[in-house]
């Protein structure tokens, strides 16, 4: 009996519920499906398959090994695409992880013009605000908004700086009038990303000069997209990336405030940055990827 035969044979009847519906999809006859599965369970001494006159289904057995096979196989492909992408060009399956919102208004515009670059790359977005961990979860780059330097260990390269921009709807400015000066905003509704637990300050730097001012509201969002609803409908003022809302500031739908001071939610060189395992470092689609989006942020968001 052929072993890997038989595990993508098992892995395609599983999936497809059925001998012949298998064969059809192998390019085989039912009759060579039935005796490979017939010879794999008899090597393992379990069932792994419930034949019905309708269908073929998993034993609890057959599930389990499923599971391990499936990774397996996977491990294959990886393996077969890891030398192909040492040539000259790059091949292959690319994972990606990138937050929700960064995707959703940076990455997703320009994912067709790296696709039509590369036709021999295939990209498996994993679009999660979740830290996901490269070597568990399978990922040949991470697409991260942070400090590099939480990443020890990893190769990481800068994409694009994370300017933030404090904004506030004309409706909103109206009713409650504008801030003059960073301190006024303890007067003001706010609308805050939950970076840390508790009381939240931004931190307001122009000249050398350093002003941490306390931020209160009535609006948390773990989500960007939720708070530039809210400066949208007039809640409150926010302090959100550059990238989230400067087609808002331009459309004139926000007012962009403080724009002579540089504002953080927390001390440190926040960026956005890629980021993967050093044995990803001569991979050609990595390389690939990370070079065309730092070119293309570069080119979007210059100046």
């Amino acid at each position: 009996m052929d072993k890997l035969l038989a595990l993508q044979t098992f892995a395609v009847v599983a999936d497809t519920g059925g001998f012949s519906k298998a064969a059809r999809q192998l390019g085989t006859v039912t009759s060579s499906v039935t005796r490979l599965m017939d010879a794999l369970e008899a090597s393992l001494g379990v069932k792994l398959l419930t034949r019905t006159t309708r269908q073929v289904t998993l034993t609890d057995a057959g599930a389990t090994y499923l599971e391990q096979v499936s990774r397996l196989l996977s491990e294959l492909v990886e393996a077969d695409e890891s030398v192909a992408d040492a040539g000259s060009e790059p091949v292959g399956t690319l994972r990606v992880s990138v937050p929700v919102t960064y995707a959703r208004i940076v990455l997703g515009p320009h994912l067709s013009a790296f696709l039509d670059a590369y036709p021999n790359v295939s990209l498996d977005l994993v679009v999660s605000d979740a830290y996901l961990d490269l070597a568990t979860d399978r990922l040949d780059v991470a697409v991260r908004i942070g400090v590099p330097a939480q990443d020890p260990g990893l190769v990481v390269r800068k994409l694009m700086d994370n300017h933030r921009v404090v904004v506030a709807s004309h409706p909103y400015l109206e009713r409650m009038g504008i801030p003059a000066v960073p301190a006024d905003l303890a007067g003001h509704h706010c609308l805050r990303f939950p970076y840390r637990q508790g009381r939240q300050s931004w931190t307001f730097t122009r000249d050398g000069h350093t002003e941490k001012v306390e931020v209160n509201g009535r609006l948390t969002a773990n989500s960007l997209d939720i708070l530039r609803e809210g400066v949208l409908n007039g809640q409150g003022i926010a302090l959100v990336p550059t990238w989230l809302v400067q087609g808002d500031i331009v459309a004139g739908e926000m007012l962009s405030l403080f724009d002579a001071w540089s504002v953080q939610p927390l001390m440190g060189d926040v960026q956005v940055y890629a980021a993967y395992l050093p044995n990803r470092r001569h991979s050609r689609k990595v390389q690939a990827f990370v070079t065309f989006l730092a070119e293309r942020m570069r080119e979007a968001f210059a100046g």
